[in-house]
């Protein structure tokens, strides 16, 4: 067994070979950019190498830079996480040149199924469906009409080398590809090195499945059952689940067998993942096609963990030193259910657009009792723009599909995080979607329901009820506390607690709440509210009929946030007499950004596509603005004439930042 491990990544999939690491007794190194100096990653290694400055070329990504500290540190393995260099055939070479173990695949298998287009045909060959598409690579735009054409609409276009989402696009008529095509080839060529792409057939509401699978290098190979990975946003994936609402036994079966026999095809062993897409309309068990195979540690595999037991970092590093695999196929068992939320640096609210900055608060719920949680960011720390902009993934069990739900609605309520925009309200109004519960899904859930965007999750009457006497309650407290503190002619606080008439508005809707010798009314309908709280706590825990309620807290200038179950609440709470008098107050008009184009994140602008005094039509793009490395696209929201153009190719704009001014 290896006596020490660097692990060439970073954050929580950093943290997480370092745990299973650490149980074993093996010593760990980790390597970092200056952007992650002082990363929990980092600190959690026994030893630790500076790689060099913020961009991944310069540091993740550099091969020599990551061998030069498993040599500097006598590391005798190297893990490759996700991401970066964990599909790379020349590191994984680079290390067996080196007399250092990779603790992943051969390199045959990494190349073989890392091409996109050459997996397709190994696939094929296989005797594994493949979805209809072009053979090889596109040469340019014009190619790509043409095939795209051949296939018929509508159809997606990837990068050869991609994966975790960048690199494809969906065109549904020519003007898609045309638009979009190069941009594919680009986004490959700035996150892979790659700029090669093909053109697949796009199958309509299908549902993403993968199987994973485990081999060592005496020829067992193993499934060890699905997983569903539907839910996506810009092909990213946004919720996982193990085992799949759709997959039956024989369906199981079925799919792990041609998974291990293209596994067997390659060589492959060590872990790894068989990605499927399926036709939601057929469960014979017939309809699905090979996506591609990822040779490698997938974001989602502790979902497999909570339903087999199987700890997968441990079986990769024990495959890599040699050893047999210590189960057959019949010793894998798929016990309850489990699903895993990743918590995104985005601003659902806002067209989920990228968010960075610093988390000023960042408070995990509680771990324990089929609740998970893998990270590898600290109060105080940056999501930075150079990398992939997850903070974490909130992973729940359950004896079944509901229960895991529910422990997802929990725990991303005592999600504590601030500082930047998240998307914790969204996952959260996800677990509580009829659709979702029911285990209707397909790639398209998001943008079939919600098709103008998210504005929170829907509460009705009896939540907000609840936040109405909740809010009566808090503000009592703080009353109470405030009457101590400035002097106030009382004997004792309490006092103020005797009675308490309070008009609270919860999202612009009056109710009357009165608290009185320890009850309160709502609408002069008793509420059986338990509170535990003190002012500038951020997070209270109530009970509502013993019932719990997690709500997030934040005290504005003139009004309170309130935040559970999936949406944000405004509340304005104010004595009767204040209230009426409120009602004569001027409402402040927000001033006219209709004319402006404004840069919707942080990001670097790398094309202004018009001039100015030109002539815009509406949805004619305007510029493309690059973060997270992904290209968007920014397009004329109406008719009009530009009248200036604030930014060039090049800046680094912060968020509503001014790209171009239009005439009246």
């Amino acid at each position: 067994m290896f006596k020490k491990i660097l692990i060439a990544n970073r954050g929580e999939i950093a943290c997480r070979v370092m745990r299973t690491a650490k149980r074993m007794g093996i010593a760990t190194v980790a390597v970092y950019s200056d952007a992650d100096a002082r990363s929990p990653h980092v600190e959690m290694a026994d030893e630790s190498v500076r790689l060099g400055p913020a961009p991944a070329a310069e540091s993740y990504l550099n091969a020599d830079l990551i061998l030069a500290a498993a040599k500097e540190t006598g590391a005798d393995a190297i893990h490759p996480g996700y991401g970066f260099l964990s599909e790379r055939e020349s590191f994984a070479k680079a290390c067996a040149d080196a007399d250092i173990t990779f603790i992943g695949p051969p390199p045959n298998a990494i190349a073989a199924m890392g091409d996109k287009i050459e997996s397709k045909k190994l696939a094929r060959d296989a005797g594994v469906n493949t979805v209809p598409g072009s053979e090889g690579a596109i040469a340019d735009t014009e190619e790509a009409v043409k095939v795209a054409g051949e296939i018929g609409y509508p159809v997606m276009m990837k990068a050869s080398a991609g994966g975790g989402g960048k690199g494809m696009r969906l065109a549904w008529k020519e003007q898609d590809v045309r638009e979009g095509f190069e941009a594919t080839q680009r986004e490959g060529k700035a996150s892979f090195g790659d700029e090669r792409v093909f053109i697949e057939k796009f199958i309509e509401s299908p549902r993403h499945i993968e199987i994973q699978i485990l081999g060592d290098q005496h020829g067992n190979i193993l499934y060890l059952g699905e997983r569903e990975c539907s839910i996506q946003r810009r092909h990213q994936k946004v919720v996982e689940e193990a085992p799949s609402p759709f997959v039956d036994e024989a369906m199981r079966k079925k799919m792990g067998e041609q998974a291990v026999a293209l596994a067997r095809a390659v060589g492959y062993y060590s872990a790894g993942t068989v990605e499927l897409i399926v036709s939601g309309a057929d469960k014979t068990g017939e309809s699905f096609y090979f996506l591609e195979m990822n040779t490698r540690l997938q974001v989602e595999h502790p979902v497999t963990e909570f339903v087999t037991g199987v700890d997968l970092v441990e079986q990769m590093i024990r495959v890599a030193a040699g050893e047999k695999l210590a189960m057959t196929q019949d010793d894998v068992k798929l016990t309850g259910w489990a699903i895993e939320n990743r918590v995104y640096a985005e601003d659902p609210y806002r067209g989920f657009l990228p968010s960075t900055g610093r988390l000023v608060r960042y408070r995990p719920p509680e771990k324990g009792d089929g609740v998970r949680v893998d990270d590898g960011v600290a109060e105080g720390g940056e999501v930075s723009m150079f990398y992939d902009p997850m903070i974490a993934k909130l992973v729940t069990y359950g004896d079944t599909r509901i229960e895991a739900a529910d422990k997802q609605i929990e725990a991303l309520d005592r999600f504590e995080l601030d500082g930047l925009g998240h998307n914790i309200d969204f996952l959260s109004a996800i677990m509580q979607h009829p659709r979702f519960r029911e285990g209707k899904l397909t790639t398209g859930f998001i943008a079939e329901e919600y098709p103008d965007g998210f504005t929170g999750a829907p509460a009705d009457d009896a939540l907000l009820t609840k936040l109405a006497a909740l809010a009566g309650v808090l503000a009592t407290i703080e009353t109470a506390r405030n009457g101590l503190i400035d002097g106030q002619l009382s004997p004792r606080g309490d006092e103020t607690l005797q009675r308490r008439d309070w008009v609270v508005s919860v999202d612009k809707v009056d109710h009357r709440v009165v608290i009185e010798n320890g009850t309160v009314r709502v609408d002069d309908t008793p509420v059986e509210v338990d509170i535990v709280w003190t002012p500038g706590q951020r997070l209270v825990e109530a009970s509502f009929d013993d019932e719990p309620l997690a709500v997030r807290v934040e005290r504005r200038r003139t009004d309170w946030r309130l935040t559970t179950r999936g949406a944000s609440h405004s509340v304005r709470i104010l004595s009767p007499r204040i209230a009426e008098l409120s009602r004569h107050m001027i409402e402040k008009v927000p001033p006219d950004l209709s004319k402006m184009l404004l840069c919707p994140m942080p990001g670097l602008v790398t094309r202004i596509e018009v001039s100015e005094g030109d002539k815009v039509e509406v949805g004619q793009p305007l510029a493309v603005v690059e973060a997270m490395k992904m290209e968007n696209i920014l397009r004329a929201e109406k008719a009009g004439t530009v009248k200036e153009i604030k930014a060039e190719a090049g800046d680094s704009l912060a968020v509503d930042a001014v790209i171009m001014e239009f005439e009246d």
